[in-house]
């Protein structure tokens, strides 16, 4: 780097001070001038290409990035910033060495780089750079991440007695109680972790992500009135937080059914910041999620028009147009690869374009390279099955022989009653205490004409609860010991334990199905049926039998389901989550209530 002697310290001063007061035009008008006067200067030059890249030119960032790291190649500012650009355009393993260089000395680079390792299912790597920021004070994004990497690998309860201590410690420190809030939340503790975020705020800590930590607990909890308003309270000091934004409008969704409403505040927010693209994106996200794809394909269909619209916009635009226009889905897919060739995202996305286009072995490449960065991904290798269907390769029957792979399992009576039926009875009746008579189904679920549970119904205190899913135990270890072992992607995790990775119930209405989806971070899925209407039970008919196979994007040419499992209360069916499966419509006065759940390997087996 330049001299202090020689560096345009006074100029470089104001600059902050515009950066601080928001003036971001102004501010890069500045650095331009620094730059033409001082060519050597490499903070200015790292300052320039930071503007840049908010203003989306990513490209000349680039390349003001790299000459400043040529100028000073340990500076660990501008290798943090060089690092996030070429994470944003998929560049992982230059953008891994970058970030992993500055992580020693800037621990926004750790963090960066920890997020991107739990992002990508590497949760052990993502600890090991957390560890040296977690000492002290700890932030709520260190927190949350530390915790992520901690849940991931089954170490919750870890994570709570470790911040548990820490708040102990120094009872006073809204701080230590909120990141103790982050760990109970995941570890399914909502109930305290409701209570310790609330002393947070307390206690002065009025900012937006304790209001957004108390509101996804108060969410599980089903006190939605309640979350709801700490969202807004989040929105009013945080108002570009995407991720608030999507959590807002689920909730009002679930109250109401009402798009327009459910959108209501993130419309507000893209008013006060017109062509904010994180916003743009979380709402086309919300629209599709509601079912209206083409409503969010008009959301983006304009910025993704621009020339310089970023790879993630463009891959948000494809996945909206993937429903209902392949080759639309495939170009914008392609656009952004040749912005951000490495970027995972669309990659994936390409691969499910060219299967709706009747490129199946283009689409079979693309998701064999992917699958060599995350072998477990379930969504890719449901991806790769298909197109080996679609090819006639020998190796879908393998991976896919539902026959043998979903296996129905009649659950006994737990300790304490006599019998399944009167076990079922009382089941139904804790169930439907979690379920909102006038509900809305889920945004971004399956499901259709029904309602979701937003608890761990694993974790949920409930006694006839924990007694279903401790019944639940026989019949998994009966299935992991049935399925073996083997190099194939279901069996090579069967490792000899299992641990929950979510669970929930569901209750269909007349017309209610589940569309045909997989479970991208599971392992082993579920159906467990709780109660069915009287005529659906051995009617003989195929309405809400369980049905295998039938993709549930676009291809060419159409495939159907291979395989059905007819519902029976008391019977649970396990399968691989790679599995392509929905639920066939039914049309009752009565409704259908079922149990799932996800089972990962157990890390420690």
């Amino acid at each position: 780097m330049s001299t202090p002697a020689a560096m345009p310290l006074d100029a470089l001063r104001q600059v902050g001070a515009l950066l601080q007061a928001g003036a971001l035009r102004e501010a890069h008008g500045r650095l331009q001038a620094i730059v033409a006067e001082h060519p050597d200067c490499a903070e200015a030059l790292r300052l320039l290409g930071g503007l840049r890249l908010g203003f989306g030119d990513a490209q000349a960032a680039e390349a003001l990035l790299r000459r400043a790291l040529a100028l000073d190649p340990g500076w660990a500012p501008t290798l943090a910033t060089l690092g996030e650009l070429l994470l944003g355009s998929g560049r992982d393993d230059e953008a891994e060495a970058l970030l992993r260089r500055a992580a020693s000395k800037l621990p926004q680079a750790a963090l960066r780089l920890a997020r991107h390792c739990n992002e990508r299912q590497r949760p052990a790597e993502a600890l090991a750079l957390l560890a040296p920021l977690c000492t002290g004070q700890v932030d709520a994004e260190v927190a949350a991440q530390h915790v992520a990497a901690l849940a991931a690998l089954g170490r919750a309860d870890e994570a709570v007695a470790l911040y548990r201590h820490a708040a102990e410690a120094a009872p006073d420190d809204a701080a230590a109680a909120q990141a103790l809030a982050i760990a109970l939340a995941a570890a399914g503790r909502h109930a305290e972790a409701e209570r310790t975020a609330s002393r947070a705020l307390a206690a002065g800590r009025a900012d937006a992500a304790a209001h957004f930590i108390r509101a996804r607990s108060r969410l599980a909890l089903g006190e939605f009135a309640r979350a709801e308003a700490d969202l807004r309270d989040g929105l009013r000091l945080e108002p570009r937080h995407a991720e608030a934004h999507d959590h807002l409008a689920r909730l009002v969704w679930m109250r109401s059914g009402d798009l327009a409403e459910s959108t209501a505040a993130l419309d507000d927010a893209l008013r006060r910041f017109p062509g904010d693209e994180t916003l743009l994106a979380a709402k086309a996200a919300i629209l599709q999620g509601a079912g209206d794809a083409r409503g969010a394909w008009t959301c983006l269909a304009a910025p993704a028009a621009r020339a310089q619209a970023a790879p993630a916009l463009l891959v948000r635009a494809g996945l909206s147009a993937l429903e209902f226009d392949p080759a639309g889905a495939r170009a914008l897919a392609e656009r952004a690869l040749r912005q951000a060739p490495g970027l995972a995202a669309a990659r994936s996305l390409r691969a499910a374009a060219l299967l709706g286009c009747g490129d199946a072995r283009r689409a079979l490449e693309q998701c064999e390279v992917l699958l060599a960065g995350t072998p477990d991904d379930q969504y890719l290798i449901a991806l790769q099955t298909t197109a080996w269907r679609l090819l006639g390769d020998p190796r879908h029957e393998a991976y896919c022989d539902y026959a043998k792979l979903v296996q129905p399992y009649r659950l006994q009576a737990p300790a304490g009653w006599s019998s399944l039926a009167g076990f079922l009875a009382d089941l139904k009746r804790s169930l439907e205490r979690l379920h909102d008579p006038l509900g809305h189904p889920l945004l971004f679920q399956s499901l259709r004409h029904g309602t979701e549970t937003t608890e761990d119904l694993a974790r949920h205190a409930d006694p006839v609860i924990q007694a279903l899913f401790r019944a639940f135990d026989a019949p998994i270890r009966d299935y992991m010991a049935y399925l073996g072992h083997g190099d194939d992607a279901l069996r090579r995790r069967n490792r000899g334990g299992y641990r929950y990775n979510g669970s929930w119930s569901v209750r269909l209405r007349s017309s209610g199905f589940h569309a045909n989806h997989v479970h991208p971070r599971g392992w082993i899925s579920s159906a467990c049926y709780i109660d069915l209407p009287d005529d659906m039970d051995g009617n003989g008919k195929a309405d809400g039998c369980l049905a295998f196979g039938e993709p549930g994007i676009l291809t060419a040419p159409p495939l159907h389901a291979q395989h059905v499992v007819r519902p029976e209360p008391g019977l649970l069916v396990l399968f691989p989550s790679y599995a392509w499966h929905g639920t066939v419509p039914f049309t009752s006065a009565q409704t259908r209530l079922t149990v799932a759940f996800d089972a990962v390997p157990e890390a420690s087996a």
